[in-house]
């Protein structure tokens, strides 16, 4: 008789009938249990449903007959399954759950789940008992999956193999697959493997929080790091916005607020109650909680309302050295910055000289000499559509922002314009 294929998966598994040697039957498999950790992806056993419950047996203390029962080994033992075992359960567990496919940048639904047969790495027997190991290759997320697991017992095992193997796979190997826990009630803790995620774009990232369910959105952005969190939630719509912050408790959601640009922080803050506003300021550091406070001073739809104060800025008498020191030692997002401002001793704006200059110069330099020829500003309570005439008029990079003193009082960047002309259409 011909030797069972190597390859099989999760749905064709799944009711496969476990009978010991002597040929009584034990149950049907119920379940598979994959090992987390150093060892995931490996089967650690299959829970087989019987007269005594739910129990698991061990893959290598299973052999495969070719008419596809699976055969206890001697001396195999059958053992009840606790609610205390580390593992996850492919049916329970996986199938039909969200998965984040990190590399398509999606979330996806899980169909199937693939598996394979190998000889064990460790343990030797006589080739005619060889013991095996069962692992996870691949989780199916396409129509293959979709229809093996909805034409299953309308034809025999081979026929439909055959049939659904005409369809184009489509699959992530296991070692991608990142699956969120939603539950805290919960046998196994799924963590998402949060550098993967990490690496993502902060747009990508907020794709993926608006396809989630809100409790996977949660458990999506208490997972990564408190900066990544803050950028990703700039991304995203400020319905959503509002109803992630809900959902925090107030030390997590202050942490994240504190790594935000701080307009949009403020922006954030005002879409929420007072109530949970000012909890959430109180947990903020001093420094990071005043700037915010004072953003939210101002009209949102006003220049003031739009600008951040995160910005560098130098002595109206630097050279292109120190300039380059400021830049170092500027703690917000390099990427946002395209110009630096030149202030005098009243913080009094003088000039704007655009990076690119700063970098072609020589260190010994004075800057003021590559500042542009026109000074554009605006005042702080210049209403939002005069601010996005006067980047389209001026082909404006960022636009500063001034007092009554004509101080520097922040500046707005064309991404903040970018959301104010977006959130009207």
């Amino acid at each position: 008789m011909a030797a069972p294929h190597s390859r099989t998966t999760l749905t064709m598994l799944l009711g496969t009938p476990v009978a010991e040697a002597s040929g009584h039957l034990c149950g049907k498999v119920k379940d598979v249990a994959v090992a987390t950790g150093a060892e995931a992806g490996k089967v650690v056993g299959l829970v087989v449903k019987g007269r005594d419950g739910l129990q698991v047996v061990s893959a290598i203390d299973l052999r495969r007959t070719p008419s596809g029962a699976l055969e206890l080994r001697p001396a195999a033992m059958l053992r009840p399954l606790t609610q205390e075992e580390s593992f996850i359960l492919l049916r329970q567990d996986l199938l039909d759950r969200q998965i984040i496919d990190v590399h398509g940048r999606k979330v996806v639904r899980v169909n199937d789940v693939d598996l394979q047969w190998a000889s064990h790495e460790h343990l030797h027997a006589h080739p005619d008992h060889q013991l095996e190991q069962l692992r996870v290759t691949e989780v199916e997320i396409g129509l293959r999956g979709a229809a093996r697991r909805l034409l299953l017992g309308l034809m025999p095992a081979e026929t439909l193999d055959r049939l659904v193997r005409r369809i184009p796979t489509s699959a992530i190997p296991w070692d991608f697959v990142d699956m969120i826990e939603v539950d805290p009630a919960r046998r196994v803790k799924l963590k998402i493997e949060h550098d993967r995620l990490a690496q993502l774009h902060p747009s990508d990232i907020a794709d993926i929080l608006e396809e989630l369910a809100p409790a996977e959105r949660e458990a999506l952005l208490t997972s990564l790091d408190e900066e990544v969190a803050a950028e990703a939630l700039e991304e995203v719509d400020p319905k959503l916005q509002k109803s992630l912050m809900q959902s925090l408790d107030t030390e997590t959601a202050a942490a994240i607020v504190e790594e935000m640009d701080p307009s949009a922080a403020a922006d954030l803050l005002a879409d929420l109650s007072e109530e949970q506003s000012e909890a959430i300021l109180e947990e903020m550091d001093p420094e990071e909680r005043q700037e915010v406070e004072e953003l939210l001073e101002f009209r949102e739809d006003s220049a003031a309302g739009r600008m951040t104060t995160e910005y560098v800025s130098a002595s109206h008498e630097a050279t292109v050295a120190d300039c380059i020191e400021a830049l170092r030692e500027f703690e917000g997002d390099l990427e946002t910055i395209t110009e630096i401002y030149l202030l005098d001793e009243e913080r009094v704006l003088q000039a704007v000289v655009p990076l690119a200059r700063l970098m072609l110069a020589r260190p010994e330099t004075r800057v003021r000499v590559l500042s542009e020829p026109r000074l554009i500003t605006c005042d702080l309570d210049a209403h939002q559509n005069h601010v996005a005439e006067l980047f389209d008029k001026y082909n404006l990079r960022a636009l500063p922002v001034l007092d009554k003193e004509r101080r520097l009082a922040g500046v707005v960047e064309a991404d903040h314009v970018i959301a104010f002309l977006r959130e009207r259409l």
